[in-house]
């Protein structure tokens, strides 16, 4: 069994690629709401987090995701401290899951740091959705607390398009010119080849 990442900027439409290949009967793990989960039930990233950020970036048991976005918004080492505290769980309910889904011929991660948290180190092969800045703008401003310089801010901590295709095995370009549905049906017969070719383990 192959585990595929999936990856592009934020308003790339990572998401919708899934769903198509969710449609293909392949499992999708979605990293990033994996993390929500996580950071609100898990009692160790609870006490780093809290240890890192003070009380207050908990109400309850719930992050204080607002107060958390202020905090990190344009400070990246503070960002990056708070997701090495989170990416190490969010590894190890990944291959937890991967274990329930290994007869199927290949799985998917989806995850907006892929590259930058290293996480692709730990896949077999990824896939990046690229789409024009000018329409990643368009599709993510309509989003609930979204501003120009919160988007600004995010893409900054994000690589490049360039960057994450120049280290990925398959790119969808989804500029709502192109069809991303034969695009992803080309990718999903070429990692089920991929798969059966693979020497089976006992």
């Amino acid at each position: 069994m192959i585990k595929v990442g999936v990856t592009g900027g934020i308003g790339s439409g990572k998401t919708t690629a899934c769903k198509v290949f969710e449609c293909l009967g392949v499992p999708v793990y979605y990293a990033d709401e994996a993390a929500r989960l996580l950071v609100d039930s898990d009692q160790d990233i609870r006490n780093s987090l809290i240890a890192l950020f003070g009380n207050d970036i908990y109400e309850g048991n719930t992050l204080n995701r607002t107060l958390f976005a202020s905090l990190v918004f344009n400070n990246r080492q503070l960002l990056e401290a708070a997701n090495q505290i989170i990416h190490p769980s969010v590894r190890a309910d990944f291959n937890s899951w991967v274990r329930m889904h290994e007869s199927k011929d290949y799985v998917i991660e989806e995850a907006a740091i892929l590259f930058e948290s290293g996480s692709n180190a730990l896949i077999d092969k990824c896939i990046t959705i690229v789409s024009p800045v000018e329409i990643r703008i368009k599709r993510i401003i309509k989003r609930p607390g979204m501003t120009s310089e919160r988007i600004k801010s995010i893409m900054a901590n994000q690589w490049t398009d360039e960057k994450k295709v120049k280290l990925s095995d398959f790119v969808v370009i989804n500029d709502e010119k192109s069809l991303i549905i034969p695009q992803i049906l080309f990718i999903h017969r070429q990692l089920t080849v991929i798969n059966k070719t693979l020497p089976k383990t006992s």
